[in-house]
């Protein structure tokens, strides 16, 4: 066969497995979305049983916290695999495809792959189903079904290490029928208060659930509040505490071209000279803990070789974290959705550029707090123009629009439904008055940052 008919039958190939893996994942969303939550365990548990308990089968990192979980993760994946072994990882949401959310070896796990794992467990799934519909129970939802197919992918790779994010809380998420050797905590505030608690003391009870025992916390700086539920958990576990300003610390940091220099102080000793290719404060600490978790993972909480950890975090990305997605002007998308992490956001986005004017492309789910959100973001935008994710859980265009004009006053807000639109119009505002220097921040929801990637040619 020719070069040119072998090619066209690999991109039949693809196309075909593409359209198989589209199918899969419609027939998934059918099921229970992410945010409707029913909080147990059993049904992941029992279709885990089914196959096996193939969560068991490698050593784990799972990861809690109100923000920051995903870029830890990705952290903790990379230097993981740069000590040589096979690493599986589950995070959400996904920006582009769903096959993002299971990761082995740091990619996304193929098409054609994804059909399969789904095949391994759907009988399974439909049997655990079935159960639940006799005693009038909800069957298996969208989450749990994508954590028992990461469980199941992982296993068949087989991974050494699998890197688990929780879809929410703790104690009750689905990804908690898995046994951290390591748990990571990074900083708990208010979100998802209808399922979580009404308090931070609340929701870090909850979160501090995938806290096992024996095995080893790693804890990012929290309130004095919530850092006492959290360690009374912790002993009650008989688990090993890591904190952040006690055990381990950010040393030094400092701006450099593409992100910054690190000195970070973990259980093992210090690392100098770090390059970290990430902007923001915020990813500092989150390196810090993932090197923490890795240490306790890896050395028993010793010393790492310098130079492992000098590659692996030179390599690490976040997409939709801080991202420079387009020039001419400047577009950065980053999807901060609840006002513990607007602030972050925001300091980062003083330190790390210097731009003279911003204008915002906002939009929110429903369910987060528009109002503190566009409160963190006010001093710093020229003007704002808000929009709506194409999402059933999207806050309307004109509802955020009501509460950006009480905020930010009348002439400063635009309204425009269409997300293309209004990245167009916040380019056009943003260059009006400067031909340097000039910013569009696409930012609110993870979803809409997505839908702006896409847009702007980055998936």
């Amino acid at each position: 066969m020719s070069t040119k008919g072998a090619d066209h039958n690999r991109r039949e190939a693809e196309r075909e497995a593409r359209t198989a893996a589209d199918e899969v994942y419609r027939a998934i969303l059918d099921r229970a979305p992410e945010h409707d939550i029913d909080p147990t365990l059993e049904r992941v548990r029992q279709v885990c049983e089914l196959l096996g308990d193939p969560q068991k089968a490698y050593r784990v990192v799972h990861l809690t916290g109100t923000n920051g979980k995903t870029s830890t993760s990705r952290m903790v994946e990379r230097l993981v695999r740069e000590h040589g072994l096979r690493t599986g990882r589950f995070t959400s949401p996904h920006l582009t495809r769903v096959t993002e959310r299971i990761a082995i070896d740091g990619e996304p796990i193929s098409d054609e792959r994804f059909v399969e794992v789904w095949q391994d467990v759907a009988p399974y799934v439909h049997l655990v189903d079935q159960r639940s519909a006799e005693k009038g129970e909800p069957r298996l939802s969208f989450f749990e079904v994508f954590t028992v197919m990461a469980f199941a992918a992982f296993a068949d790779a087989p991974v050494d290490v699998a890197i688990i994010e929780v879809g929410m809380g703790g104690a009750w998420d689905s990804t908690n029928v898995a046994d951290g050797d390591v748990a990571v905590i990074t900083p708990i505030a208010m979100d998802h208060e209808r399922y979580l608690g009404e308090t931070l003391v609340e929701i870090a009870s909850e979160k501090s659930g995938i806290v096992k025992d024996d095995a080893t916390l790693v804890l990012a700086r929290q309130t004095e509040d919530v850092e006492g539920v959290v360690l009374a958990a912790a002993a009650e576990r008989g688990a090993r505490v890591i904190r952040e300003d006690v055990e381990i610390a950010v040393v030094e940091r400092s701006v450099a071209v593409g992100g910054q220099l690190l000195t970070l102080r973990g259980t093992g000793g210090t690392y100098t000279e770090i390059f970290l290719p990430l902007h923001g404060k915020f990813q500092a600490h989150n390196a810090l803990l993932a090197l923490a978790a890795v240490e306790a993972l890896i050395a028993g909480g010793g010393a790492l070789e310098p130079g492992i950890v000098e590659a692996g975090f030179a390599d690490v990305d976040s997409p939709g974290r801080l991202e420079i997605v387009r020039t001419s002007p400047t577009v950065i998308v980053d999807g901060a959705h609840n006002p513990a992490g607007m602030e972050a956001l925001v300091s980062s986005l003083d330190e790390a550029f210097a731009f003279q004017r911003v204008v915002g492309v906002v939009g929110v789910m429903s369910d987060k707090d528009p109002e503190g959100i566009l409160s963190v973001l006010e001093p710093v935008l020229d003007e704002i123009v808000v929009t709506a994710a194409g999402n059933a859980r999207a806050l309307e265009a004109d509802d955020l629009g009501e509460i950006a004009i009480d905020v930010f006053g009348e002439d400063r807000v635009h309204v425009v439904e269409r997300l293309d639109e209004a990245v167009d119009l916040a380019a056009g505002l943003a260059e009006r008055d400067v031909e340097r220097g000039a910013a569009v921040l696409v930012t609110g929801s993870i979803l809409l940052v997505a839908e702006a990637r896409v847009l702007l040619g980055r998936a």
